[in-house]
């Protein structure tokens, strides 16, 4: 795991976006999340920053994201991430096998 950030103008590599991207979060409240609201919620890492949570999509799931927004609990960071297509939470869960 690379602890420190990649300059601006670096891509992010999928090491790097893979040490960002924890796990997926899943309960009942972010299940309805997929249905409802189009987002996905990830546990993140303590450091990350939206920018690169969004890079970090990209580079692992090919996905647009819209909005992200984060909230540090006490199991870590969480995001609550927000895909442009209208079934890219749903999709990206049922490839990731959540649903």
């Amino acid at each position: 795991m690379s602890k420190d950030i990649p300059a601006r103008d670096q891509q992010l590599s999928i090491e790097d976006a893979r040490s960002v991207l924890i796990q997926p979060y899943i309960t009942e409240k972010t299940f309805n999340m997929i249905e409802k609201e189009n987002k996905l919620v990830f546990i993140v890492r303590e450091r990350s920053t939206k920018k690169l949570i969004r890079e970090a999509m990209n580079v692992l799931y090919d996905s647009e994201v819209v909005d992200i927004n984060t909230s540090r609990t006490i199991r870590g960071k969480k995001a609550a991430v927000k895909f442009s297509d209208p079934n890219g939470a749903r999709d990206l869960a049922t490839t990731l096998g959540l649903v």
